[in-house]
């Protein structure tokens, strides 16, 4: 995910966002979260970080408490770029106009609105 938004922007000093930190959804579980290493690689790069998740942020805050958690998924989408890595249904109902995307989940609406879409599969 990070080298394809590599290709769109200089990552260095920008804000992006990650919509989705548990293992999967409807799920608190972040042991083996593709947000943890994502998170990694972004820190390595010198990017700001702003995340959210329904419901497992608290159980996430421990590994990084060195960047910002959104209240509301609203929140990330003024990210320079937005990285979606879990598949929640609210997901489905942000607007994504003029966003820059790389999606992991197959966000349809992300797909379809967004400026800059890019999606990936694990």
């Amino acid at each position: 995910m990070i080298e394809l938004l590599k290709h769109h922007m200089d990552i260095t000093g920008k804000m992006i966002g990650i919509l989705g930190l548990a293992f999967k959804p409807d799920s608190d579980d972040v042991r083996e979260s593709r947000a943890i290493p994502i998170i990694e690689a972004l820190h390595r790069e010198g990017a700001k970080i702003i995340v959210y998740d329904p419901v497992a942020t608290n159980n996430f805050r421990p590994l990084f408490t060195d960047i910002s958690y959104a209240e509301k998924a609203m929140d990330v989408l003024n990210a320079d770029a937005v990285l979606i890595v879990t598949e929640w249904k609210e997901f489905e109902d942000l607007d994504y106009r003029g966003k820059t995307v790389i999606d992991g989940r197959r966000i349809d609406k992300a797909r379809k609105e967004a400026a800059i879409y890019e999606g990936v599969c694990w």
